[in-house]
């Protein structure tokens, strides 16, 4: 068997556990598995939400595993009684997934402390929603002279090789597939014109990145130019001194909250709801909202500020005036079929 780092450590974690405590399983001994995305989510988690749980939670064992949200619900679908997973970290359309399918538990709301002071959209009874995200146009200032306006700045001839995006995997990517088939006259439902979109921009493309930490990746060894991209996720890059700069194309940027879930049947069910409690707190979601890390928050406790309110909005009720919303149930009744389609004819 192949044991890489983190299963070495996890399985030490769990043995000094069982040794501790000898009624235990193995399932039942083992660290909090808390699944969070790649990149600077994986950083902003390390950093501030992992030492809060731990601080409040006599240093409880735990393992952060990054991974895209499809790769989670696949992990938890591969063993729904026993899990590896404790919580999970959605954007809209996997959570709509995870709780189709059964994957997820309620949240405990009634011995919640914190649930009831997240913004209205944000209380999510099967999982709140710690997290606004925000995708526009990411690019190098020092090569891209005049900031982009819209997404059609994409094509043209002067970012020939220079353009970066993702795959549909992830939300980012599927998200601005489909702002790209409504700027071209289609819908959620019709993403035929982005298609047709994306065969004349491949002249311009100089990678499909497999997640968006990747992409952001790919900003700092300087092989692309410009891309559409988190707001939060080149905020660390920023602060390392990576020349790149977030815009809201005319367009309208992207707006979408994240949740966060107890998967159904984790032998770990009360230091889930823990962890999940902590990245409610306004210590934590004020933590988050500045340098490096700009992630807006949903706690109507925290008030915007800094480079979020010069940005991006004020406040959750122009954030929700700017920002585009879109139909992610509509969404997910075909998106399989489109990252399908998507591997099989987008290649460079």
């Amino acid at each position: 068997m192949i044991m890489n780092r983190r299963s070495l450590m996890t399985t030490a974690l769990t043995l000094g556990a069982m040794k501790a405590f000898p009624g235990l399983s193995f399932a039942q001994a083992r660290p909090l598995v808390f699944a969070t995305f790649t990149g600077s989510w994986e950083e902003a988690h390390k950093a501030v939400l992992v030492p809060a749980f731990r601080k409040a939670n006599a240093d409880a064992a735990m393992v952060l595993d990054p991974m895209l949200s499809v790769d989670q619900i696949a992990k938890v679908n591969a063993a729904k009684a026993n899990p590896p997973i404790d919580v999970m970290l959605h954007d809209p359309g996997p959570a709509l997934v995870a709780v189709g399918q059964d994957l997820v538990e309620p949240y405990p709301v009634e011995k919640s402390t914190y649930y009831k002071d997240l913004i209205a959209e944000a209380q999510e009874p099967m999982g709140p929603a710690p997290f606004f995200q925000v995708v526009g146009l990411t690019y190098n200032p020092e090569s891209v002279k005049t900031p982009p306006t819209s997404w059609a700045d994409l094509w043209k001839p002067e970012f020939k090789g220079r353009v970066g995006i993702t795959n549909l995997n992830s939300t980012l990517g599927t998200g601005w597939l489909v702002e790209i088939a409504k700027m071209r006259g289609g819908s959620e439902a019709n993403v035929d014109p982005a298609f047709k979109a994306l065969e004349e921009l491949k002249p311009n493309l100089a990678a499909v990145a497999a997640n968006p930490g990747a992409l952001a990746t790919l900003f700092q060894q300087g092989q692309i130019d410009i891309s559409p991209g988190n707001f939060n996720a080149i905020q660390i890059l920023k602060a390392r001194g990576v020349p790149v700069e977030f815009v809201a194309p005319k367009e309208g940027a992207i707006a979408f909250k994240t949740t966060i879930h107890i998967v159904k049947n984790s032998p770990n069910r009360e230091l889930a709801f823990k962890l999940i409690e902590a990245a409610l707190t306004p210590e934590v979601q004020t933590t988050l909202m500045n340098p490096p890390y700009l992630i807006v928050p949903t706690n109507s406790k925290v008030t915007m500020g800094g480079e979020i309110a010069r940005v991006l909005a004020k406040d959750t009720a122009e954030l929700k005036q700017k920002f585009v919303f879109q139909d992610w149930k509509k969404i997910n009744e075909q998106r399989s079929a489109w990252i399908e389609r998507f591997n099989r004819e987008i290649k460079i």
